[in-house]
């Protein structure tokens, strides 16, 4: 008997991992975060599965039915929403099943990060502009932050900000980013990305306040950086006519070359 716990994706039923899928078509007990997991999803259980939300559920009630099913000899699927690695609650509901040594297994899902960027249309690391993605978020009532993850210390490298979580701290986001990216810094806020009602509002630090209304609450994802709003970005290499690489080398004297068979 195994807990699995599972990657729902952002939202669209559709952006569920085929292992996934599978998992919970195999599971006779399926838990799922019913507030965020589309019920779409749950058309895959078995038709006499047991299906719990766990929305109003508190973590020892959720422990006692994996600790339930585990006796009855029944696999489990732990359905959340987005990706497991970040802000899922996994790691604590994870410690005290291997605590009761109950086996656990974790199939990654499509974060949110990623929808967001998708329905941007929009690459995150662009040429010039932003190597790095930093994934963060600011204090909430579930969660405080260590001293040292600060927006203003993530703003100070400059690389494109997806800040999650954050939603109703949105004037502290731009009053600590502001002195770092500069007013005119392009901000997009993507609200239930890849939902059927998915909202995209653009703007920047300085016009992104006004522009998000009261509607757009809880499943908003901020998007801060440069590589929002400039065309202007340098063209990699990887494409590049003379870019000497391993699967198009430039001449018979490359290094990818060194140690492969003569084929003649």
């Amino acid at each position: 008997m195994t807990v699995h716990f599972i990657g729902a994706g952002p939202g669209a039923p559709d952006l569920l991992t085929l292992r996934g899928r599978d998992l919970i078509a195999a599971c006779p007990v399926c838990l799922y975060a019913g507030s965020l997991v589309s019920r779409e999803i749950l058309s895959h259980c078995p038709q006499d599965a047991r299906i719990i939300n766990t929305a109003p559920m508190d973590l020892d009630t959720i422990i006692a039915e994996c600790v339930a099913a585990h006796a009855a000899g029944q696999d489990v699927a732990r359905l959340h929403s987005g990706d497991l690695s970040v802000w899922s609650a996994m790691g604590e509901q994870m410690r005290r099943l291997r605590e009761a040594d109950i086996p656990v297994s974790v199939t990654p899902g499509v974060p949110s990060f990623a929808a967001a960027a998708a329905a941007l249309g929009t690459e995150l690391t662009l040429p010039g502009l932003a190597q790095s993605v930093i994934l963060t978020r600011t204090r909430g009532r579930a969660s405080t932050m260590p001293d040292g993850e600060t927006l203003a210390n993530f703003a100070s490298t400059g690389a494109t900000l997806a800040i999650h979580l954050s939603i109703q701290n949105l004037t502290t986001v731009v009053d600590d980013l502001t002195p770092f990216y500069g007013a005119d810094c392009p901000v997009a806020v993507v609200w239930r990305a890849s939902c059927p009602d998915q909202r995209i509002v653009r703007g920047t630090l300085g016009t992104v306040q006004t522009a998000v209304d009261d509607n757009i609450t809880r499943t908003a994802l901020i998007i801060v950086g440069q590589v929002l709003g400039d065309a202007s970005f340098d063209e990699s290499c990887l494409y590049a006519p003379d870019y000497d690489r391993r699967y198009r080398p430039q001449s018979a004297e490359s290094e990818w070359y060194q140690g492969v068979p003569d084929e003649t």
